[in-house]
């Protein structure tokens, strides 16, 4: 079949992981994947930080349906400027109603898209990075 490349080498849909020094409950492999490829541009200065799902934007005079977002990072630059990242496999009607209302009541905050070709180069590029601090899913009342 394939040549294995651009393989995950995560194990798990969703579940808790250490990823550096933080532990988190990730909804996906793909965010453990981005975790520890921001965890490596941290280790190598090339950020100051990173955080998981750290903060959530409401849309004010929404009576009904999707009346908030949760971003899954945000990224602190060298500079201390920040950014927001999602990482998406494919966008549904509800993710597309999240990203149009997040554009509308919070156009200062700045959103970038991961999906599944940049996931791909990240395993491309840092696939033997990732392979050695690949986590292993770790139970809840684990410390």
């Amino acid at each position: 079949m394939g040549s294995g490349k651009g393989k995950s080498p995560v194990a798990f849909k969703q579940g808790w992981a250490t990823v550096g020094d933080q532990k988190h409950y990730f909804r996906s492999g793909w965010e453990v994947e981005y975790a520890q490829y921001l965890e490596i541009l941290k280790k190598h200065k090339r950020i100051k930080n990173w955080e998981y799902e750290p903060e959530t934007f409401w849309f004010e005079n929404i009576k009904r349906g999707t009346r908030s977002y949760l971003p899954d990072f945000r990224i602190t630059e060298n500079d201390d400027t920040q950014y927001y990242v999602e990482v998406k496999g494919y966008m549904d009607a509800k993710s597309k109603t999240k990203l149009k209302r997040m554009k509308k009541y919070h156009p200062e905050v700045k959103l970038l898209m991961v999906n599944r070709e940049q996931i791909e180069e990240i395993r491309f590029k840092f696939g033997s990075l990732l392979r050695q601090q690949s986590p292993s899913p770790d139970s809840p009342s684990s410390k």
